[in-house]
């Protein structure tokens, strides 16, 4: 089994410099071996390899023109022109668009980095070639440092080492090969139901809150939209004809609403980490989801912010690949099994609920239970009616 761990670096200012050249390398491989692909394709001509492509790649490098590609490590420029023809051939195949053209504005940057010349150790990570220089004292240009220590082992199997810029920091993740965990969770199974007014309602009695209704992310909330109003007044205060012009304070203001934005987005991650793991601790036989429609879902203007601040697929991701982690069978339920409208006693399908009825009335029955919980209940309950 494959884990990936993601760590924060901390480079200096020259070591910045050095990381923002190894990724417009890269974009510029990707670049050029999707143009090459395509301006062979227009010629007629049957689809090149990544092999050939990096062969005339190497030839291109002797050019006195394209000899600044030399300071940079070759795995990078390799692994770039890899990805673009991977990319051109599954549109072929029908899996995806045409690949665009990667653009110094816009895109992110990212390059790759080989497994068997990265190293880690408690604090440092060294990369290839980010100093070409031979002198002692400026190879501890190659140390990078991490923001956390310990967090990725020394002695391991890497795969597929990537380090990315997020608009703020720079970022290493790299895949551990890990042994598969053999013990079977033998406790009852757990239904799972997620919604607006709480994030997530268990069929074992435990609810887990909205997050968003807390102060602190309110108070963040409210400190990025008064930032979005300001940046968005100088735009128009700063417009010349029909063109914006950016100034220096615009510059400073985007990236103080960047970090406001990227804290919120860690507030809801972290939350969502503790959750499913909390959930999963509790060493289930298996867990049991609802397949939302949630593209539809967006479609209602009164409630499309509160389900996007939700995260429902970040839940849904997390919660699968940890079962998979600790050997918990992981179960959707279809998305017009009726776990609302279905009364947990008798049976009964109540088919005019509406959504501001909270609480479930049984006329049947006359069974009265929480609407949420009782949908946790069902879905529960759903795994063995397909077994």
């Amino acid at each position: 089994m494959i884990k990936t761990i993601k760590v924060m670096l901390l480079p200096n200012n020259k070591q910045k410099t050095k990381l923002f050249e190894c990724a417009g390398t890269a974009r510029f491989a990707y670049n050029w071996a999707l143009g090459y692909e395509k301006a062979n394709y227009e010629t007629g001509n049957s689809f090149l390899s990544d092999y050939e492509l990096r062969r005339i790649f190497t030839e291109l490098k002797t050019q006195p023109e394209y000899a600044w590609l030399n300071d940079y490590s070759n795995n990078i420029t390799k692994q770039a022109i890899k990805d673009a023809c991977a990319a051109y051939q599954n549109f072929f195949k029908g899996i995806t668009g045409f690949p665009k053209f990667k653009s110094r504005r816009k895109s992110k940057p990212s390059f790759y980095a080989e497994p068997c010349k990265i190293r880690f150790t408690s604090t440092h990570v060294k990369l290839e070639k980010l100093i070409t220089s031979r002198k002692k004292n400026k190879q501890k240009f190659n140390l990078v440092k991490l923001a956390e220590t310990d967090r990725i082992p020394i002695d391991a199997k890497y795969s597929n080492p990537r380090i990315t810029f997020d608009g703020l920091n720079w970022w290493i993740s790299v895949g551990i090969d890990c042994e598969e965990s053999q013990e079977k969770p033998t406790n009852k199974g757990i239904g799972i139901d997620v919604g607006i007014k709480d994030l997530a309602i268990c069929s074992d009695t435990n609810v887990y809150s909205n997050i968003n209704k807390t102060a602190k992310v309110r108070k963040l909330k409210k400190k990025k939209r008064r930032l979005q109003r300001r940046i968005s007044k100088r735009y128009l205060k700063n417009k010349k004809g029909e063109r914006y012009c950016k100034t220096r304070n615009i510059i400073k203001s985007e990236k103080k609403l960047l970090k406001v934005s990227r804290r919120l987005t860690n507030i809801r991650h972290s939350y969502l980490h503790f959750v499913t793991s909390e959930i999963i601790s509790r060493k289930p036989k298996f867990i049991v989801l609802e397949d939302l429609n949630v593209k539809g879902m967006m479609k209602n203007r009164h409630l499309s912010r509160a389900i996007q601040e939700q995260c429902f697929y970040e839940f849904y991701r997390q919660i699968q690949y940890k079962c998979e982690w600790h050997n918990i069978e992981f179960v959707t339920a279809d998305r017009y099994y009726p776990s609302s409208k279905l009364c947990s006693c008798c049976g009964y399908v109540k088919k005019d609920l509406k959504l501001s009825e909270r609480v479930y009335i049984c006329p049947k029955c006359h069974n009265i239970i929480d609407r949420d919980f009782q949908a946790s209940v069902n879905l529960m309950r759903y795994k063995k009616l397909t077994a």
